[in-house]
């Protein structure tokens, strides 16, 4: 990942971006993402479904790596915006997955409710910069145990989980936001910067809306 530092090296050849510019490039590039999952969602969910789940996850991983680290590596602002793509495009496919025979009123609350803690974490960022600034290791720790949890409940339980536990991450990703989006402010405003800066944005708030309606097809399904 690219910090304010190592990129001091490169102002002279990337022209520094106005705060409101840079922010607003941040936003376009989330939003590209976003409607991409939609058409993806919309118009391929049926021929997704039907392929072998193991592959399909073991694919995603795959590409998504690849996607986020051509997208850190790389200065150049097209590249990068292909590895965010490569990270886009797979995920789309899980939603697809994810949340076929959802119903609809509990995937738009879900999105609804997504935007609201969006908003919130991000305003609680810019009034609390270094309070979430020095979350990084507590949040690694956080999502490196998220992940063993799961693992183990994948491998010797059918993944069966409470719904609470669904809350816990998105509250962990609330957080990720907050911590992302400081360390965005905190980069050289170029275009390229930018661009990197949206790979972690976008799985905190996809991972956010997929708790969410996990938690709340559970809920339904339990009573």
């Amino acid at each position: 990942m690219h910090t304010s530092e190592n990129y001091g090296a490169h102002m002279g050849a990337a022209r520094e971006l106005s705060v409101p510019i840079y922010n607003t490039i941040i936003g376009v590039v989330l939003l590209i993402g976003f409607i991409i999952n939609a058409v993806t969602v919309h118009f391929f969910a049926g021929c997704l479904v039907t392929l072998p789940i193991l592959p399909l996850i073991f694919g995603y991983f795959v590409v998504c790596f690849a996607g986020m680290l051509m997208s850190f590596i790389s200065d150049n602002p097209l590249i990068s915006f292909i590895g965010y793509l490569l990270v886009v495009i797979p995920c789309g496919a899980i939603l697809a997955v994810g949340i076929d025979r959802i119903e609809a009123s509990t995937i738009a609350h879900a999105a609804l409710v997504t935007a609201i803690l969006v908003t919130i974490m991000l305003m609680a960022s810019y009034i609390w910069p270094n309070f979430f600034a020095g979350l990084g290791r507590v949040l690694f720790a956080c999502l490196t145990t998220v992940i063993i949890v799961e693992l183990v409940a994948i491998i010797f339980f059918r993944y069966y989980m409470p719904s609470i536990w669904d809350y816990l991450v998105v509250a962990l990703f609330c957080c990720y936001i907050g911590y992302d989006w400081v360390e965005a402010q905190r980069k050289y405003r170029s275009l390229d910067n930018a661009i990197d800066s949206c790979t972690g944005l976008y799985l905190d708030i996809i991972n956010i809306f997929l708790r969410l309606v996990s938690a709340s097809s559970r809920s339904k399904s339990s009573k």
